[in-house]
């Protein structure tokens, strides 16, 4: 299986910190990727840097062979990165369909933007029930397939997420993984940085854990739920 998205030797600092050091990490295609680690570890710099929302960063990052460190992050949305950040980013004021509409603002052929939203709406039946209603009235599950959902409508190769599951009741924490999980049937890889260890890793095809900036264990994710430092650590198990 070849990779999607390839990163080696990643630095990034903001404000005269350095966050990340010498982070390497790939993705393969059709692969849901997660990192896990303790707040402030570096999960959330990590997906940042790849999407170029860091100031200062450098390494390798590439897509399917494709530099894309120095590109703004419009230029990599295009070549096929979406990225979902962790805090609420719907437009609470505009219809469900308008916020999709909102995801495709790099498309100029308005049939085929048209298309992809019709393809979602079957994707995400709640969003379809839902298409008139304001983005802003909806549940936090809901607003976070919303988000999903208009990240897609670039037909992106790989989605990043920031925390999916974060703020919802478990009931959508499900119905969120339950997603993840269907983006891979659909073709599309997944890098996942999520606080839910147990169901992120049950979701998920490999995993890596950071710690203080910097990657300490890789594994296929059933590997890493039964590895001790691991569930010391993160699962509560002793």
């Amino acid at each position: 299986m070849s990779d999607m998205l390839e990163v080696r030797g990643l630095s990034a600092s903001y404000g005269g910190k350095r966050i990340l050091e010498n982070v390497s990490l790939a993705v393969r295609s059709a692969e849901i990727v997660t990192v896990v680690g303790h707040n402030g570890a570096g999960k959330s710099t990590l997906l940042k840097s790849v999407f170029n929302l860091i100031p200062w960063r450098s390494g390798e990052i590439r897509l399917q062979g494709r530099d894309l460190l120095g590109l703004a992050p419009e230029r990599i949305l295009a070549a096929g990165i979406a990225y979902v950040p962790q805090h609420r980013s719907v437009f609470p004021g505009l219809t469900v369909d308008e916020n999709l509409r909102m995801g495709g603002f790099l498309l100029r052929d308005k049939a085929l933007l048209a298309s992809r939203i019709g393809n979602l709406r079957q994707l995400f039946p709640v969003l379809a029930e839902r298409a008139g209603q304001l983005a802003g009235t909806l549940s936090g599950g809901e607003q976070r397939m919303l988000e999903i959902a208009r990240a897609l409508l670039m037909d992106p190769r790989l989605v990043m997420l920031d925390e999916p599951s974060i703020g919802l009741a478990p009931r959508m924490v499900d119905a969120v993984f339950a997603t993840v999980r269907l983006l891979r049937e659909q073709g599309k890889s997944v890098l996942m940085v999520e606080q839910n260890v147990r169901k992120a890793l049950a979701a998920s095809d490999r995993a890596y854990v950071m710690e203080l900036g910097e990657i300490r264990l890789e594994d296929a994710a059933p590997a890493l739920i039964d590895d001790p430092r691991v569930a010391r650590l993160y699962l509560g198990r002793r």
